[in-house]
């Protein structure tokens, strides 16, 4: 399993009339953990892309609004990987208060599709050799 954490500052433009973060943006805040997450393994959306030629869209979000995040409030971005993706792979995410209150949780499920036609593909190698230290009991 993959853990990472990422801060970030609610800012005013993201916030409705009410000073509170917009339900909408939630989900680029878990897009920030994913990035973050790869960035930490040594990775982008881009390197990916570039070398694999592989596109990753996101298929499903789910996610639970369990208290507000107010505008100027610093967040902290939970991201994990808990499961081997085959061909998708499915982020998890909570967002928290600096003090650990837990604000908003989700999920993120994206798959592997060839870049040439969106055709189903497998995880490209470049993943697969960043995340296998994490998941070491898995048959890969």
């Amino acid at each position: 399993m993959i853990v990472h954490e990422t801060k970030k500052r609610v800012r005013y433009g993201e916030t409705d009339r009410m000073g509170i973060l917009y339900y909408g943006n939630y989900s680029l805040y878990y897009e920030i953990g994913r990035v973050e997450m790869l960035r930490h393994l040594g990775l982008s959306y881009k390197e990916v892309e570039d070398h694999s030629k592989i596109l990753m869209p996101v298929v499903s979000v789910n996610m639970r609004y369990v208290r507000p995040a107010y505008y100027d409030e610093e967040v902290r971005i939970r991201t994990t990987l808990e499961k081997w993706p085959g061909s998708s792979i499915t982020f998890g995410t909570e967002i928290l208060r600096m003090n650990g209150e837990l604000i908003n949780k989700g999920e993120v499920k994206l798959v592997f599709v060839h870049a040439s036609d969106f055709s189903r593909a497998e995880m490209p190698d470049v993943i697969r050799e960043k995340i296998k230290p994490y998941f070491e009991e898995v048959d890969q």
